[in-house]
């Protein structure tokens, strides 16, 4: 009998352990591994660089932050930003993108949409039940999550809603740089489910940027990963019109060219491609044809330049850079900008502390202050203060 009572007794133990390890261990584990930042020795940035980023109102287009199980108001060792890591990067204004659904297998080539990662991510994590099953309570949820965090924030972190907040926050920076925004943005609009009523509650969420597609086809439209890469579906073509009308911004990263070239034809609205590489100088499946480039930039639009290996070819700060000087170059200066893809399952060479690096690395390669300025920043506080809603 103490045997049986000394094994029952042990099971129980081995039981806690591991509800211990699946619950608070390993979601950490995944967040350290997937969002990794190589290992090197600190950039040497030069006096002329660091003085330079210090009057830079940093911006990017793209971060995933929301997605991991760790509180985004306080500074970690794992990831690569938080908002003590982004004040030090300098960075004023920050896209919060909310991940939804991710495809098992996932790749640059073609995803099907039967599959959905995030569902065990999500109860890994200990999200709300309601968001196991649902893709618009997910982003329900990490809306939430921002606006807890706003109002821990003590008037030093503000959700930007609208061209007034994007002003408000500029007028409050000049006197304490320490402050800053963030914009939430859909990465695809499958939480609409298929069903444009549900914008709405996005939208009093917080939402102010709409991307169509992620790694699959959904309801929308094709994805440049998705199986058939098609154009907007006849509800897509609603939902943009909608969103529109909302004066949210849309995001063109992941969409098929098909629905690329849809969008454009349906409104003369600028958009954003928020995080990517340009494909004449790094050859990828991630990155769309330069054409399009040009189009997204020719209608006032913005591209984001990501700071991993599969979109620039090389991740380093200067090769970063260099892609950014080569956009602007190509593009035009008035439309480049930062969309890091932080937390974003990518592996990077820098955290959000480090952005002076590529400062650096831009005087370097002899652009001009005034434009880097602009693409390290200024192009996404324009941008935003002309096409947020009024």
């Amino acid at each position: 009998m103490k045997t049986m009572r000394f094994v029952a007794g042990l099971a129980v133990l081995v039981l806690i352990a591991a509800i211990i390890v699946v619950v608070w261990v390993l979601p950490a584990q995944l967040d350290r591994r997937m969002n990794n930042v190589v290992s090197h020795d600190p950039y040497d940035v030069s006096p002329e660089a660091a003085a330079l980023h210090a009057q830079i109102p940093v911006a990017d287009l793209h971060a995933d932050t929301l997605l991991w199980k760790r509180d985004p108001g306080k500074l970690h060792e794992r990831g690569q930003t938080d908002l003590p890591r982004l004040r030090e990067g300098g960075v004023a204004l920050q896209v919060f993108a909310t991940v939804t659904k991710s495809p098992s297998g996932l790749n640059y080539e073609e995803n099907a949409a039967g599959s959905d990662d995030i569902t065990r991510l999500a109860i890994l994590q200990r999200w709300p039940r309601r968001t196991w099953g649902s893709i618009h309570e997910r982003a329900l949820y990490q809306a939430e999550r921002l606006q807890a965090l706003e109002e821990r924030a003590g008037g030093t972190f503000h959700i930007i809603r609208s061209r007034g907040d994007v002003d408000d926050l500029m007028l409050q920076r000049a006197g304490d740089p320490y402050v800053l925004g963030g914009v939430l943005a859909m990465e695809g609009a499958h939480p609409l489910e298929g069903d444009l009523t549900k914008l709405d509650a996005l939208y009093e969420a917080g939402f102010r940027v709409m991307g169509i597609t992620h790694f699959f086809d959904n309801e929308l439209g094709g994805s440049l990963h998705g199986t058939g890469k098609g154009g907007l579906t006849e509800f897509g073509r609603e939902a943009v019109s909608a969103a529109l009308d909302k004066g949210m911004i849309i995001d063109l990263a992941h969409a098929s060219p098909a629905v690329v070239a849809d969008v454009m034809a349906m409104t003369e609205a600028p958009m954003i491609l928020s995080h990517t590489g340009i494909n004449s100088l790094c050859r990828s499946p991630r990155n769309i044809d330069d054409d399009l480039m040009a189009r997204i930039a020719e209608r006032g639009g913005l591209i984001g330049i990501g700071f991993w290996e599969d979109v620039t070819c090389d991740a380093s700060p200067g090769g970063i850079a260099r892609m950014i000087v080569y956009a602007a170059d190509r593009f035009g200066v008035d439309h480049i900008a930062l969309g890091s893809e932080f937390d974003g399952t990518v592996e990077t060479r820098l955290d959000a502390t480090e952005l002076s690096a590529i400062t650096d690395a831009l005087m370097a390669l002899n652009m001009p202050p005034e434009n880097i300025r602009k693409v390290m920043g200024e192009n996404v506080i324009r941008f935003m203060s002309e096409n947020l809603p009024v």
